[in-house]
């Protein structure tokens, strides 16, 4: 067994479209386990440090604007492979692609804004999700 911890963010659209419940109850249905869970208007500061591999890019600056723009919530999944389990139950980036039965193929989709608001992040690497959780969870 390969027990991992992952991050989750359910994004500003997911919480204003009242998914949170929903999300969770998908990854608890998989089988994983919510370890931490808090729910935070996220800073600049936080924001650049948890994309900072992004920063340059032409759509950093808006996908840190999208974030800042309303309440998110972060949570730690553990189980089993949950990196990768959570990343194919969550779909792929594109909701418009984002297979049926995926929190972004049932609950996401373009709204042609200038990044794609899809509903949750989760991390994608072991290292990745180290990472990642200390900055939303450290001294909390």
């Amino acid at each position: 067994m390969s027990i991992e911890k992952t991050l989750v963010l359910v994004k500003p659209d997911g919480v204003a479209r009242g998914l949170v419940g929903e999300v969770i109850a998908r990854i608890e249905a998989k089988g994983y386990k919510i370890v931490s869970l808090r729910m935070l208007q996220a800073d600049r500061a936080l924001l650049e440090k948890h994309y900072a591999e992004h920063q340059g890019k032409p759509f950093f600056e808006p996908l840190v604007e999208f974030m800042m723009s309303g309440p998110i919530v972060a949570l730690v999944a553990e189980g089993n492979r949950v990196i990768e389990g959570f990343r194919s139950l969550a779909g792929v980036t594109d909701p418009t692609v984002a297979a049926p039965g995926t929190i972004r193929g049932d609950l996401a989709r373009d709204q042609g804004t200038k990044v794609v608001q899809n509903i949750v992040h989760g991390s994608d690497s072991p290292e990745s999700a180290a990472r990642e959780i200390a900055i939303f969870f450290e001294g909390k």
